[in-house]
């Protein structure tokens, strides 16, 4: 097979020429019927872009804002929550103090009860002891002299006899 590239590569200028007139008559009509439309769409294309970027950053700095807002919103939270547990803490504490201070109190109160019982049944059996007294000495009495003295004469001279019995002229 023969073959010459010069064939294929030939150059000539009434080739060139219609080539050249064809294009620029393709662009002139190209300009003249669509190229509003395709300008149109490029700009409409554009517009579209741009409003979308345009959202994006709206929604990120939207996204932003809220992501502050939680960030101080929870630094908040702790801080409230620490409050809360020391608020507690200072509560616990003073109601541990309080139930300390009414224990003591509750104790010194039965402490002074039982002191108050105490002198009061020492002052009972003081009494019981000189009723006692007086029946075996009013019964001794009666024996020794062997008859019936009057009992409320009587019991007045031993009741005298165990007052100064306490005294310290018996103590001497």
């Amino acid at each position: 097979m023969n073959f010459d590239i010069n064939a294929y590569m030939r150059l000539n200028f009434m080739d060139m020429a219609m080539v050249c007139f064809s294009t620029f008559l393709i662009v002139f009509i190209a300009k003249k019927k669509f190229w509003d439309k395709v300008q149109a769409y490029f700009e409409a294309r554009a517009n579209a872009i741009q409003e979308d970027i345009d959202y994006a950053a709206a929604q990120r700095e939207e996204a932003e804002a809220l992501k502050q807002q939680y960030e101080l919103e929870m630094s908040q939270a702790k801080k409230k929550a620490q409050e809360m547990l020391e608020l507690a803490e200072a509560t616990a504490a003073q109601e541990r103090k309080d139930m300390i201070v009414q224990a003591k109190a509750e104790a010194q109160q039965l402490k002074e009860k039982a002191k108050a019982d105490i002198v009061r049944e020492k002052e009972q059996a003081k009494q019981e002891m000189k009723d006692a007294i007086v029946d075996i000495a009013f019964e001794a009495a009666s024996q020794i002299v062997g008859k019936e003295l009057d009992e409320h004469q009587h019991k007045k001279y031993v009741d005298e006899f165990i007052e100064s019995a306490g005294d310290k002229t018996w103590q001497a």
